[in-house]
């Protein structure tokens, strides 16, 4: 096929389609006066085929039950995308071995080498049974559908139960959320069997002793090592795990309770019910977009680019898959959120958290190659983690969600939440680090009992007698250990960023606001 002008070009096309295209850049002469050239060409190439696999991908996570949309996913990351990364090396491999370099290119060099000093072509096929495999995962999450006063709802809908102020009605809404995952839970972990097979042997190929060290290698890790962050996950536990207990003695004392159980940790303590930001997706859009403004005008604006040009998908509905996320069209240089709204606060706080990725998105767009926009996981997660404390302040009228009174309630509820975050990363990439690292991370019933005995060093304070099983179901829940194996420990590096940024912004809003814009900008 002749040169793809756009991501649209490619819908149906299969891998023998584009594979003349990598060779004609494989042949092509190179040389350090034609550098620039090739890699603007690469580059632009690289764009087109990146945005044609997200836009599957987020056609089929829109959509989980239409089979047409998920033959589209599988075909471009099971059949495609594996292809395209193993013909991306040996490019990125031409292009070292030319010795090309000038200031700006560093930090792509640096991934490129990385990324060629541990592929292995004999893992590509694996990498596609492990896209498969985290299809598989996704299909079965997004179709859980509880039972509740009579009607089957997708299980983000119930958060608001999860709030209310009667005990019972907790009580019931957590069981039927966890109750999916119970029910669920054997055919879950067949699937995390297979994923852990792969995922060893894909570090044994690459000459690893362990998929954790395989896996800070291919994150580009350049800056830190396992050792790191177990240092951080003792920190957790000896500093902030104590703090976490004391917050829930608070809760059970305000609550006037004799213990606190999982389902008393979303029941409000500050007012008579929970809070009740917005009723309809286009409140909670519309207000986002006026507390953007209040933030910086020129992000108020982007957010409204979004909204024109249909780049949010934000309500829960059957279907869709569970989370949420902000993938980048690259061609376009676009973002796009998705997320599962259903009313609650915590709504709002995922939709500021998204919108920090797509900010970085819209800024480093500006950086002319697509290797220099993409930011390292930690760096991504502190754009958005700051755009939750950086948008605080305007939670409140006249522009927010909330009264004066609820805005403060908010602000606090989030910063409690920062405590329960640091401890909750550290014990799910603690608990990966047992599963890659322990030799028994193939065992189903060494799982649960390593993450009954992993959660109970971080979670202090709340009272799961009697409910053991349904507090296993919690690692099953995680999404990133099935498709996004050891991202998590960057949400507590970037939550300590963020906590940095939110310091100077009680200084000085403006100031913070605008170092925080120059950040985005540098992309990679």
């Amino acid at each position: 096929m002749p040169w793809p002008a756009t991501p649209a070009d490619l819908a149906g096309v299969s891998w023998t389609d584009l594979e003349p295209i990598f060779a004609e850049l494989e042949s092509r002469l190179l040389s350090a006066e034609s550098a620039e050239t090739w890699l603007a060409d690469w580059s632009r190439f690289e764009e087109i085929v990146s945005e044609a696999i997200a836009s599957a991908m987020i056609a089929y996570t829109c959509d989980t039950g239409d089979p047409a949309k998920e033959a589209a996913h599988l075909r471009f990351s099971v059949d495609i995308a594996p292809k395209v990364e193993e013909r991306s090396v040996r490019l990125a491999e031409r292009f070292v071995r030319l010795g090309y370099s000038r200031p700006g290119l560093e930090t792509m060099i640096a991934r490129f080498q990385r990324s060629i000093d541990i592929f292995r072509s004999e893992s590509v096929p694996l990498f596609a049974e492990l896209e498969e495999l985290g299809i598989r995962y996704q299909r079965i999450a997004a179709g859980f559908l509880a039972e509740w006063e009579g009607e089957q709802k997708p299980l983000p809908q119930l958060a608001p139960f999860l709030q209310s102020p009667d005990r019972m009605v907790r009580e019931r809404a957590f069981r039927a959320v966890v109750g999916c995952y119970r029910t669920a839970q054997s055919e879950l972990s067949t699937i995390f069997d297979e994923q852990y097979a792969l995922r060893h042997a894909v570090a044994k190929n690459a000459g690893f002793a362990d998929f954790q060290l395989y896996s800070f290698a291919a994150k580009y890790r350049f800056d830190y090592a396992p050792e790191d962050t177990a240092r951080f996950h003792t920190a957790a536990a000896d500093l902030v795990a104590p703090l976490l207990g004391e917050m829930y003695e608070q809760r059970c004392r305000r609550l006037r309770l004799e213990s606190v159980r999982p389902w008393d940790l979303g029941a409000p303590i500050y007012r008579d019910r929970a809070l009740e930001p917005f009723r309809t997706a286009d409140e909670l859009v519309q207000t986002a977009r006026r507390i953007f403004e209040d933030v910086d005008p020129v992000l108020g604006a982007q957010f409204g680019l979004l909204i024109d040009e249909k780049l949010l998908d934000l309500e829960s509905r059957r279907n869709k898959a569970p989370g949420g996320y902000c993938d980048t069209l690259h061609f376009r240089g676009r973002p796009f959120i998705f997320m599962n709204a259903s009313g609650v606060m915590e709504d709002v706080t995922t939709l500021l958290h998204e919108a920090g990725h797509a900010f970085h998105a819209l800024a480093s767009a500006a950086q002319p190659l697509i290797w220099q926009r993409h930011p390292t996981a930690e760096a991504a997660e502190l754009a958005s983690m700051s755009m939750e404390l950086l948008s605080a302040p305007y939670l409140g009228p006249p522009d927010g969600y909330l009264s004066e009174r609820d805005a403060a309630i908010a602000r606090l509820e989030h910063l409690e939440d920062v405590i329960a975050t640091l401890t909750h990363v550290a014990s799910v990439d603690a608990f990966q680090q047992w599963l890659y690292t322990s030799g028994e991370g193939h065992d189903a019933v060494a799982r649960d009992q390593a993450w009954l005995e992993n959660r109970g060093r971080f979670e202090r304070g709340v009272d799961w007698s009697g409910l053991e099983a349904e507090r296993v179901t919690r690692w099953y829940r995680q999404l990133h250990i099935f498709l996004y194996p050891f991202y998590y420990i960057e949400y507590g590096i970037a939550q300590l960023g963020a906590i940095q940024v939110w310091h100077n912004a009680r200084r000085d809003q403006a100031a913070a606001t605008a170092a925080y814009r120059r950040f985005l900008a540098r992309g990679a």
